[in-house]
């Protein structure tokens, strides 16, 4: 992982942009693989662990109606998580999860495994539903890990104007 780590840390330097990370499913594990990165004080602001949906409506300004029509675990709310903690931290990117690990809490339309993740960057937002397996700690890890990748992703386009 230790290229990865270089990865992110070279790209968010040569971008000079700043990020937050709003989580629910992980806890603060996208927040701790970060500050495993030596020098990310520089552009890593902080999180938020938003496992109550009162943390979400308070802090993270998902609103309450969002969260009661479609779920903690959706399009919807991934975004807005990622929008708050961006205007919370006042960075330029923001990163949210949300999801269902396990081992219970899954529905048929919402199966254990299911997250959604949402980037925001100052060009505009992305969402996107993944289907994870394994056991909660995998559920956990991978989200983890389509978390950051989607970020270099989105710092390796080019930028708008």
């Amino acid at each position: 992982m230790e290229s990865f780590d270089h990865e992110l840390a070279a790209l968010m330097v040569a971008d000079g942009g700043t990020l937050a990370v709003a989580e629910s499913c992980t806890g603060g594990l996208v927040a701790a693989r970060i500050t495993e990165i030596p020098g990310c004080s520089a552009w890593f602001m902080g999180g938020v662990v938003s496992y109550d949906n009162r943390i979400k409506e308070q802090l993270l300004q998902v609103p309450a109606d969002l969260l009661l029509q479609e779920g903690a675990v959706s399009e919807g709310v991934a975004r807005r998580m990622a929008e708050g903690v961006r205007n919370l931290m006042a960075t330029d990117y923001g990163v949210a999860v949300t999801g269902i690990a396990g081992p219970a809490g899954g529905t048929i339309g919402k199966p254990v495994g299911t997250v959604y993740i949402a980037w925001v960057t100052p060009e505009g937002s992305a969402v996107q539903r993944f289907a994870f397996t394994g056991g909660r700690q995998d559920v956990r890890e991978e989200t983890v890990e389509k978390a950051v990748s989607g970020l270099k992703e989105l710092l390796k386009l080019p930028k708008k104007g």
